[in-house]
């Protein structure tokens, strides 16, 4: 029972029976509310000081944001090859069906899965090393199709689809392979550093 006639200058009210104790410092000031590394909530979530930081190293960090607008980049431009493969034999150059053909279909494929790389990559997934694959698969028989269809020769880029094609190709299998070698090698230092140190 509290006495409400004490003279004594403590205005804190006494704790009835039963109740907790106040063990507020009266030193600190006004409550706060306790922070959230004082807070353990029992389960280990949301109880590390540096919420949401990323716990790899800086340079790591950027590292990996480089190779993500490198690979974005190389992406678009298999895209854009793609759609020259398939651009050139419609507007610029004269060729047979089967050449024709060959050429709209595989810059069209090879457009299309250089599209999907380059949304996976700017979407923060990671780069499809299927696609990228079967890109560079493309690619070499963007090389060698050129001799099995009989395109004509020419002397130039600009004057023949045959080396048009032939270049493509080159360009399309090499930026693909290194697309495919590099989300391998990506994913290979992804599942080393997940996987637990003995």
């Amino acid at each position: 029972m509290s006495d409400s006639n004490r003279d004594d200058g403590d205005s804190r009210p006494t704790a009835d029976a039963g109740s907790e104790p106040d063990h507020r410092d009266e030193t600190a000031g006004p409550e706060q509310p306790p922070s959230p590394s004082d807070t353990d909530s029992g389960t280990g979530v949301g109880d590390r000081d540096d919420t949401g930081r990323d716990p790899r190293d800086e340079t790591t960090q950027i590292a990996n944001e480089e190779r993500r607008r490198k690979v974005s980049v190389i992406s678009a431009l298999v895209a854009a090859i793609g759609v020259w493969v398939a651009l050139s034999v419609i507007a610029i150059y004269d060729v047979s069906a089967a050449s024709f053909w060959n050429n709209v279909l595989v810059g069209s494929v090879v457009f299309l899965a250089g599209a999907y790389n380059y949304y996976r990559v700017v979407n923060d997934i990671p780069l499809s090393v299927g696609i990228s694959g079967l890109v560079a698969l493309l690619g070499i028989w963007l090389i060698v199709s050129p001799a099995l269809l009989e395109m004509p020769v020419g002397l130039g880029l600009t004057e023949s689809p045959f080396w048009s094609t032939l270049a493509s190709g080159l360009l399309i299998a090499a930026l693909a392979g290194y697309n495919a070698y590099d989300a391998r090698d990506a994913r290979r230092v992804a599942t080393e550093s997940e996987s637990p140190r003995a």
